[in-house]
């Protein structure tokens, strides 16, 4: 699909989605709550089929995160960015571990590197910290590092 195809689809799955294609691909901006059935939807569409998860990460802007998603159909060729925009205060978004598996591990890493809850994972715990680092989000811009004295 051309990216003009990939925004009208995707404008027809969801309507409150903001869409961005100033990039070099389409960038869909969701909320929170629509993230979840618009993953089901793009997974298992066969238009869109986007059966690659191959990048996920999260943004601190001081006054909010945001969730980056990178897609990709390996059957259609074509990939797409999903950003959803998180309070700062209470991260959290649902899990899309049970959509794209490469998600879980993924997901593990933002939780603890930048505190987003992901509700309805099922295993959410540390992944690459010690034991001891739950809730310090060492990747948050707010994060300060007392041995080495790192603030940003």
């Amino acid at each position: 699909m051309t990216k003009e195809e990939l925004k009208i689809k995707i404008a027809e799955l969801l309507p409150a989605a903001t869409l961005d294609e100033t990039g070099e691909w389409l960038n869909v901006s969701v909320d929170p709550n629509d993230w979840l059935l618009l993953a089901q939807q793009l997974r298992t569409d066969p238009t869109l089929f986007f059966d690659y998860l191959f990048c996920l990460t999260c943004i601190d802007w001081k006054t909010h995160l945001t969730m980056v998603y990178h897609l990709s159909s390996t059957k259609h060729r074509h990939n797409i960015v999903i950003k959803s925009k998180l309070d700062r205060n209470k991260p959290e978004i649902e899990t899309v571990s049970a959509i794209w598996r490469t998600a879980g591990f993924h997901e593990r890493e933002v939780y603890e590197m930048f505190g987003v809850n992901f509700l309805n994972h099922p295993d959410l715990r540390l992944l690459i910290l010690p034991d001891g680092w739950e809730g310090k989000n060492p990747l948050r811009k707010d994060f300060e590092d007392t041995v080495n004295m790192i603030k940003l």
